[in-house]
């Protein structure tokens, strides 16, 4: 098996062996292995202090920042207060100076009093108690060996973790599912107490031994499990729900939350109350030494049991599953099941094949996963993928985040200058229009490029990192003329030239020359002054609005369009801002006026073109294609799209109006593919299959081929032909399990487009 060793970042501790229940769904009394038979009661001080220096070396070894300890049974509390402040002991002084150590314990709670308690509130451990609904739901499996109820001394110790000084402590509660009780009466009961997570388990079973199912019914635990999450989405979700959780996070493209679903890999181990190490304790449900290793705490480091056969098939992902899963569109959210739970003994004489199946639970998960894509899909998919004016609106949210997150990185790095010019940038943010100044100022497609320039620089610690702090104060005086303040700022300017985004630039010094200047809004544009400093002379120089490129002013240019119907958009023509240089491709020197006539000339013709065959693909463009960069290199018709700043597309000067026709719509698409993508998850896992484009029979990731698509679907507005292929690409994607919710959203879209 291949792939890195995966270190445990979470440890199950056996410290007593046996119960003080008699419940008939139990895993390790009830089912195949019974080796808790020859177990010590009670663990060993010894065992205690090798695990404790085991688990500490392995943490150091792996540079863990975290280590959880799960104190477990059996029933753990039968250890005793006495023994289990002894493992907490040795357990913390092992992690001083070592990593973060995470205790918890899971008990069935009847044990649980303030002394218990007040040990745990010691050495924080965190307390998680099993119980399966109300009394008739928990008395269906959980009663005393002479038939008693376990109920009321469950909610007794339920309550008493409640209590203020223990509130700290409570982990959650484990329920396992019975679907012959009523799934909304446990729902009921358990949110009742106020837990602050709840954890549903499938009842533990393998092909071997399947799981009782109403009326044969394949999909009986996904039904019981849909019926609780109507009333928890009834209830307004009052508790986290772990299982909930985990679905919903990978729909959206996001991780499992826990082990049994998802494909992430595991990272857990068992230590039994004699030191043997262990795989998942679940495995007992499979056969007799299913969990066994070989190894034990005292003549083996962990490393040795996270490359254990057992061990590494359960870190595998996607590729430690089973071929039946590994084509199926939901094993993202699955992860085939828990790995115990595709056992088949019709295989045991290979070993590697008996848990090469798919889970027991198939249809449930797949019907559990797909039931709550349908009650959530509307909800989960945000407004951005239907609504481009929305995506705009998270652009500019996404770029006034990035301004708040550099201005906190910085922490003082960017000077007085810097402090400066955020002062003043709030002023202006509170003022008359101000606000709406600072946004048209902060919408110009490079701001995002200086931004996560500077973030770069600064978490790089790049020497002179606070020197991108100067580039805000353009924006603010920009911001200031566009809304016309009577405002003075101070603007830093680098190399000689003063920039203001979207507006132009001003030479002021020689190539070399660092300085400030004050810019101050006049009654038909603004005034630029410098003061002389003994080094530099004085300068001033009065910019009229909308006026011509003169000696040392050279403005930023609009090309193509008017105010007449169906005119092309009066786009800005940016060869001049310093983060332009953030496409694939090289921009191109400032244009010649001439050159500058003619592309805008071409764009014309292009757009023309464009709203005849693709009307609504050009109302669209209009709304966010803002601004045009003269690039060297591309091919011709090939756009290039920029790594930040939705709104700018990258083109060549000199193509023909049909190429620039296809360089408009392809980037525009482009852009609007990567802005989606910088707002929502649209697939997860990219890479982890491949898929055959219809057009050139070549496999692809997932991306590639909804890329293609996505561009194909606008080019066939324009021209048909471009369309072909395109409605099996589709059904290709809408199968593929790297899609989220949003991707279906985004599918659905292009399904109506064609």
């Amino acid at each position: 098996m291949t792939g890195p060793l995966v270190p445990f970042r979470e440890i199950v501790l056996k410290v007593h062996s046996r119960c003080d229940l008699a419940c008939d769904h139990c895993y390790v009394y009830e089912h195949a292995d019974q080796s808790w038979r020859t177990r010590p009661k009670t663990i060993s001080d010894e065992v205690i202090f090798r695990t404790a220096q085991r688990l500490a070396e392995h943490a150091k070894t792996h540079a863990l920042p975290s280590v959880s300890v799960i104190l477990h049974g059996g029933e753990p509390l039968l250890a005793g207060p006495a023994r289990l402040r002894r493992i907490c002991e040795e357990l913390t002084a092992a992690f001083e100076g070592v990593a973060e150590l995470d205790l918890r314990i899971h008990t069935n709670g009847l044990q649980l009093s303030p002394r218990y308690l007040d040990l745990f509130s010691e050495y924080e451990v965190k307390v998680g108690i099993s119980l399966d609904g109300d009394r008739e739901a928990n008395d269906r499996h959980r009663r005393f060996a002479d038939g008693r109820s376990s109920h009321p001394l469950v909610l007794k110790a339920v309550e008493l973790l409640r209590q203020e000084r223990y509130r700290h402590l409570n982990l959650g509660l484990l329920c396992t599912i019975d679907i012959e009780n009523d799934p909304r009466a446990v729902l009921d009961a358990l949110v009742e107490l106020d837990p602050p997570l709840i954890d549903f388990l499938l009842p533990h079973a393998t092909w071997d031994e399947p799981p009782p199912r109403t009326d044969g019914s394949r999909t009986a635990y996904a039904d019981w499990l849909l019926a609780v999450f109507d009333r928890w989405q009834e209830q307004g979700r009052p508790v986290p729900v772990r299982l909930f959780s985990s679905v919903l996070s990978t729909l959206s493209g996001g991780p499992s939350l826990t082990e049994s679903l998802g494909l992430a890999p595991t990272d857990l181990v068992v230590v039994e109350t004699d030191g043997q190490l262990e795989q998942v304790d679940s495995l007992k449900s499979a056969y007799e030494g299913a969990a066994a290793t070989g190894f034990d705490v005292f003549t083996h480091a962990f490393d040795e049991v996270a490359a254990h056969p057992g061990v590494r098939a359960r870190q595998l992902g996607l590729d430690g599953v089973s071929e039946t899963c590994r084509s199926c569109p939901v094993v993202r959210s699955c992860g085939g099941g828990l790995y115990t739970h595709r056992y088949k003994s019709v295989d045991a004489v290979d070993p590697a094949r008996a848990f090469d199946h798919p889970s027991v639970y198939c249809d449930d998960l797949e019907a559990l996963v797909r039931g709550i894509e349908e009650r959530t899909s509307a909800s989960a998919v945000p407004a951005a993928v239907a609504d481009p004016a929305e995506l705009g609106a998270e652009q500019r949210d996404l770029t006034r985040t990035a301004l708040a997150v550099l201005h906190s990185d910085l922490d003082g790095l960017g000077g007085d200058h810097w402090a400066a010019a955020w002062e003043l940038a709030s002023t202006v943010e509170g003022s008359e229009g101000g606000s709406r100044g600072l946004d048209e100022a902060l919408a110009h497609p490079y701001a995002r490029s200086w931004l996560h320039d500077a973030l770069s620089a600064v978490h790089e610690e790049r020497p002179g990192a606070g020197r991108v702090a100067w580039r805000l104060s353009s924006y603010v005086a920009a911001a200031v003329v566009r809304a016309g303040l009577d405002l003075a700022v101070p603007v830093a300017y680098r190399d000689g030239v003063l920039a203001l985004p979207g507006l132009g630039s001003l030479r002021i010094d020689g190539p070399r020359d660092d300085g400030t200047a004050q810019v101050r809004v006049t009654d038909d544009g603004f005034l630029v002054r410098r003061t002389g400093d003994g080094r530099q002379g004085a300068f001033e120089r009065r910019i009229v609005r909308g006026g011509a490129a003169g000696r040392d002013w050279l403005p930023v240019r609009r090309l193509g369009g008017g105010d007449a119907p169906g005119s092309a958009p009066r786009w800005v023509l940016d060869d001049l801002d310093p983060y332009r240089d953030c496409f694939p491709a090289r921009p191109a020197a400032r244009l010649r006026q001439d050159e500058a006539d003619r592309l805008g000339a071409g764009l014309d013709r292009a757009w023309a073109r464009i709203a005849k065959r693709a009307p609504r693909h050009a109302a669209e463009m209009a709304e966010s294609l803002t601004t045009v960069t003269p690039l060297n290199g591309p091919a011709p018709g090939e756009p290039s799209v920029g790594r930040h700043g939705y709104g700018a597309l990258g083109i060549r000067p000199d193509d023909s109006a049909e190429q620039l026709s296809h360089a408009l719509l392809r980037g525009h698409r482009r852009a609007k593919l990567r802005a989606l993508l910088d707002v929502t998850d649209l697939y997860a896992a990219d890479g982890s299959w491949e898929h055959r484009t219809p057009w050139q029979e070549e496999l692809v990731p997932f991306s590639r081929l909804l890329a293609e698509t996505y561009e194909r679907v606008a080019l066939g507005a324009f021209e048909p032909h471009y369309l072909d292929g395109v409605p099996q690409a589709i059904e290709t994607l809408e199968r593929a399990a790297e899609l989220t919710v949003s991707g279906k959203q985004l599918l659905d879209l292009m399904r109506k487009e064609v």
